[in-house]
């Protein structure tokens, strides 16, 4: 129990950074910069969803407090959405907007878990749902999963030699970050049933669902609404990383459970950034994602041609194992040999127990910018 001045040893064990304690390094390099860290992308959001498209004479509510559960108009086009793509009955009831992916999975993390609970994380998984599961006191398993199961009863081996009686729930990304893999039907089918079986929240991280170039995204809240928390953003759809706004779509009873977290820690979603996000829900960048979209997927053929590894399915990422590249100073010594060339790319750490991966996002900076990275990457590797 910590007293002054020591703090929470959950928290204390979190990394001040999820991605490389060289990134201080990317505003100092003498040169161009490859930024190839981060899960982002260098294109604006669609004309008419930009925060310059608003004006408080059409909304004189702008710069006040959203209602925490969100702007009834955006709630009821996530409803709409959310029923024709899962085929669930999906009521206003349903629905929570976050502050981000990040604040809807912090909300249910919240809301579900006790201090000592432990959550199977598929991996490799987004970095940040580790920090989040700790923060909450509670204690995040990795699985590994993506490369090395086949089949869906591998998948429900994998998982059921980690499960314990302090698991209380699964968390699942598809289309997956950092691989760029989807998740096939079956074996989220078998996940899901493995679940129901043992009395276990779902956490399904959908943020990439628009961003699918192969094979059919398959939703977990069509399987088993009951205990699916369906998270969602407009980060990467949109290009609204900076926008700070997603949605969780779940159990009625339990968005109640969740409503008292996000008002305790967010309050409410940037009202902005509700806006614009319901102005995409309308219509307004439905070119623009299908634009995006094919340009994302060229990008990232192109890059797993050159780097020799498979295309991704979905999602913005390229996942690499780098082992024949490591000398006696390991990761870090690739990664500082990275740097000196402009590169900054993410280490596999971050994503689980891949000590020899690395990720690269091929959108997080203009085409020219990333192919030119790309070729510095291919060249450090070999390849």
């Amino acid at each position: 129990m910590p007293r002054y001045p020591a703090y929470s040893s959950s928290v204390a064990a979190l990394s001040g950074s999820v991605f490389s304690a060289l990134s201080h390094r990317l505003a100092s390099h003498d040169g161009e910069v490859y930024p190839l860290h981060v899960g982002d992308t260098w294109l604006e959001p669609a004309p008419g969803c930009r925060m310059e498209d608003l004006d408080t004479g059409t909304y004189p509510w702008l710069h006040r407090y959203a209602p925490p559960q969100g702007i009834p108009e955006l709630i009821d086009a996530i409803v709409e959405r959310s029923s024709l793509r899962t085929g669930v009955e999906t009521q206003r009831e349903n629905v929570l907007v976050a502050a981000g992916a990040t604040g809807a999975l912090g909300a249910v993390v919240g809301a579900t878990l006790e201090p000592g609970d432990d959550v199977l994380i598929l991996a490799p998984y987004w970095p940040l749902i580790s920090g989040i599961v700790r923060s909450f006191h509670a204690n995040p398993i990795p699985v590994p999963f993506l490369g090395e199961v086949d089949s869906p009863e591998t998948a429900i081996e994998a998982v059921e030699s980690q499960l314990t009686a302090k698991t209380a729930a699964l968390y699942l990304s598809s289309p997956n970050n950092p691989t760029g893999q989807i998740l096939p039907a079956q074996w989220i089918e078998g996940l899901v049933d493995w679940c129901a079986r043992n009395g276990l929240w779902i956490y399904s991280d959908e943020v990439y669902e628009d961003l699918v170039y192969e094979g059919n995204h398959t939703y977990c809240r069509s399987l088993d609404p009951a205990r699916t928390f369906s998270v969602h953003s407009f980060s990467k759809a949109f290009g609204m990383a900076g926008n700070r706004c997603g949605y969780v779509v779940g159990p009625a009873e339990s968005i109640e459970q969740l409503r008292k977290v996000s008002v305790h820690t967010f309050y409410s979603t940037p009202t902005a950034s509700q806006v614009v996000a319901l102005r995409a829900l309308q219509g307004a960048a439905d070119q623009w994602l299908s634009d995006a979209r094919e340009l994302y997927l060229q990008l990232g053929v192109a890059a797993a041609q050159r780097l020799g590894v498979a295309a991704p399915q979905g999602s913005t990422f390229l996942f690499l194992d780098v082992e024949d590249r490591l000398d006696a100073r390991g990761l870090l010594g690739f990664l500082e040999d990275c740097v000196d060339r402009g590169l900054f790319v993410a280490p596999g750490p971050s994503f689980g127990p891949y000590p020899h991966h690395i990720r690269v996002c091929y959108t997080s900076a203009e085409p020219d910018v990333v192919r030119r990275g790309i070729e510095v990457l291919a060249d450090l590797t070999g390849r």
